[in-house]
């Protein structure tokens, strides 16, 4: 029986159970990428014989393209089809990802596999953040988005960090992979049995809400609503510098003549500083003015990304994938607890699909820049752009965006 309007509940004590379950598919989610964290380079280079930055770096960009759409669509549908369809569809897409990636004979396959991984984590970590935003209303957006990152991504670290041990002491394939196919089975027997539809909740919030229907969603989301704007640029910008880092640091790791478990470990600290640090700084968030979180987040990691260029030794790149890590922990749930704050709960899952739709278009567009700038002027110099563009995408958002209570009209 559907769940009446009048008798839904607002607020994270209320909806733990479902809330938590959410935490634990959201974990599933991030895990699938984990998956290739660590190891393309190698599988690109061992398996297919692939060198060339931009070779390399074209799943990344498959990956990236597909997600922001799908980050989009899941926006524009979930109103229409609910939240919990348009996850369980998530994971149907996810179940021949690790099996294409392990028996793939070409590096098209390699890329056609990527293309259903970024349907598939549009489709579900959307549609997990919308679900919790609907469950926990007004208050603890930000540890309720701190929650959701830190599940997703520290599993992104865990699953690196696995996924290159394995490979180290088994090969590239196909062992690697089979964490893969046990991670997109539970998250699709999880979602399917187990999670509810909470489309009921953002109807129930809607009736007290004070802030004004977007007039224009993808313009306003975009670059118009100054707040708004200012978020979509720097997650953009944010998800840039992540596709250079996700392609680019294990190759210029490697290039320091680091042991591929030395990449592993450097590589999972990264996402395991930014999975950790988001239940801190998702309940931060919630306190602090949201402007200044996301400056001093932004400029940490231009200056982090930046100071690789000169780093030469284990603890150094170290230490920078901490930094690196803690000012990307800093952002992300902001991003999306400023989001819901300034959208009518009508509007709310689709201007997080639209601000996604640029988030992620940044994975595509950092893959393909960084991979161009590096085969045309070396690793350093891409390297180095990244992090002047990162410190740029701060200085925006000092100029541009506005500290607001969250009951206050969105700023125009």
């Amino acid at each position: 029986m559907a769940t009446s309007e009048k008798t839904v509940e607002l607020g994270l004590r209320q909806n733990w159970r479902q809330f938590a379950l959410l935490v634990l598919i959201n974990a599933f989610v991030g895990g699938m990428v984990g998956l290739e964290r660590s190891i393309f380079p190698q599988l690109a280079g061992e398996v297919f014989g692939i060198a060339a930055n931009t070779a390399v770096l074209s799943f990344i960009v498959a990956f990236g393209l597909t997600k922001a759409l799908a980050n989009y669509y899941t926006g524009v549908l979930a109103n229409r089809f609910g939240r919990k369809r348009l996850l369980v569809a998530g994971w149907l897409v996810a179940l021949p990802v690790p099996w294409m990636l392990m028996l793939a004979p070409s590096w098209a396959w390699v890329v056609a596999a990527n293309v259903l991984l970024g349907i598939s984590q549009g489709l579900t970590w959307s549609s997990t953040i919308v679900m919790k935003i609907d469950l926990v209303g007004e208050k603890n957006r930000g540890l309720a988005m701190g929650l959701n990152e830190f599940a997703g991504y520290f599993a992104v670290a865990l699953v690196a960090l696995l996924s290159a041990s394995v490979a180290s002491a088994y090969g590239i394939r196909p062992y690697p992979f089979y964490i893969g196919v046990a991670l997109s089975v539970l998250g699709l027997l999880g979602s399917w049995w187990f999670v509810r539809e909470t489309h009921h909740h953002a109807k129930a919030e809607q009736q007290t809400s004070t802030i004004p229907a977007l007039k224009r969603p993808f313009w306003d989301t975009t670059w118009l609503n100054k707040n708004l704007g200012s978020v979509s640029q720097a997650g953009f910008v944010n998800n840039l510098n992540d596709g250079m880092v996700w392609g680019i640091l294990p190759v210029l790791l490697a290039q320091r003549n680091f042991s591929l478990v030395e990449i592993g470990q450097i590589a999972a600290i990264y996402p395991a500083v930014w999975g950790i640090s988001q239940v801190f700084t998702g309940k931060l968030a919630d306190h602090l003015c949201k402007k200044t979180m996301l400056f001093w987040g932004m400029f940490g990691q231009g200056i982090a990304i930046a100071l690789m260029i000169w780093a030469s030794h284990y603890w150094e790149f170290a230490a920078l994938a901490a930094i690196l890590g803690f000012g990307t922990a800093m952002v992300y749930p902001t991003f999306l607890a400023t989001i819901a704050e300034n959208t009518n709960p009508s509007d709310r899952a689709r201007s997080i699909g639209i601000f996604r739709l640029w988030r992620d278009l940044g994975y595509a567009v950092g893959a393909l820049l960084t991979g161009i700038i590096a085969d045309w002027m070396g690793i350093f110099w891409s390297v180095g752009f990244i992090g002047v563009l990162t410190v740029l995408s701060a200085a925006i958002i000092e100029i541009r965006m506005r500290c607001r209570d969250c009951q206050l009209h969105p700023v125009k």
